[in-house]
């Protein structure tokens, strides 16, 4: 079916059609961009250096911040760069590895996300073998777990999008590519390709939302037989990443889990998840986290020092 091809060039509609609209966005989404840069980069060191944050959650909370800024950047300068020029334009094939990357970062995202409630799981529930079950080995695999089916299931989206034939209206109405737009101006009936998507994509999350709602149910349930000070602080840090869970998984659910439209305020919700939430992230987890805001002002005060020294 690829050999029947005749378009080599898509345009990307974009966000909004007006020209000042669009440069307003851009001085809005650039700071965003770069704060999501520096606040999981800062995540991302702080874990790495300090000796304080070497516990099975902070190994975890720093591949996540890795895994924000990949997945932001999957969309993000393309989105910002778009947003300046009177013409987007993306080769086929970049529109295909574009929407690799993004749902292999997204993906390997939930799977984390996952992993995380877990690792909350058995600190709370079983805190005796806490350090048996969670040993380093254990956590290197599960972060390789996350990885390789975020792998699995970009290789399944884009193996089900490369079949499809583009010989007419070359147009996605979105403001980056994925697969429910490129859908739409292919030259056959996508229907089965929609269930596949549906299936590869909805499912992934409605299930690990389940997993993970299930898993803090029983966190609670268990937290009735700790001490005023112990469910104070397992509540503080469980809180940190419910909040990100429903940030991430709200969005995508209502997007993958429903049949797709043109409406902005789908492009909007888009917006959420792939430019915002990966700048909230941080914040979440700094403001609920003492530990990691001790370390952060340690490891600023160790460079102010430093670069004094230098002087």
């Amino acid at each position: 079916m690829a050999s029947t091809n005749n378009v080599t060039e898509l345009i990307i509609a974009g966000l909004f059609q007006d020209s000042e609209v669009q440069r307003a966005c851009f001085v809005v989404f650039l700071p965003v961009y770069l704060a999501t840069l520096a606040g999981n980069g800062l995540i991302i060191l702080t874990v790495s250096v300090s000796k304080n944050l070497h516990s099975p959650m902070y190994f975890f909370l720093g591949y996540l911040s890795l895994v924000e800024i990949s997945y932001s950047s999957t969309v993000v300068p393309k989105f910002l760069a778009d947003l300046l020029a009177k013409i987007k334009t993306i080769s086929l094939e970049g529109c295909l590895v574009q929407i690799f990357f993004f749902h292999l970062f997204g993906v390997t995202e939930i799977l984390l996300l996952t992993v995380m409630a877990y690792d909350r799981y058995v600190a709370i529930c079983r805190p005796l073998y806490y350090t048996t079950i969670m040993s380093r080995s254990v956590c290197h695999l599960l972060v390789a777990g996350s990885w390789l089916g975020g792998i699995i299931h970009s290789m399944v989206q884009i193996l089900v999008a490369v079949q499809l034939p583009f010989c007419g209206p070359n147009v996605i109405d979105h403001y980056f590519c994925d697969l429910h737009p490129l859908f739409k101006i292919a030259c056959t009936d996508t229907f089965v390709e929609g269930v596949i998507v549906l299936a590869n994509s909805g499912l992934i999350s409605v299930v690990s939302f389940l997993i993970l709602v299930s898993s803090y149910v029983v966190i609670l349930f268990n937290l009735r037989n700790h001490s005023a000070e112990g469910r104070r602080k397992a509540l503080s840090t469980c809180a940190s990443h419910i909040t990100v869970v429903i940030l991430f998984f709200g969005p995508a659910i209502f997007l993958y889990m429903r049949p797709s439209s043109s409406f902005t305020e789908d492009k909007l919700v888009a917006v959420f998840y792939t430019v915002i939430t990966p700048m909230l992230n941080p914040i979440i987890y700094t403001l609920r986290n003492a530990e990691v805001k001790i370390a952060m002002r340690r490891l600023c005060g160790k460079k102010v020092i430093s670069g004094m020294e230098q002087k």
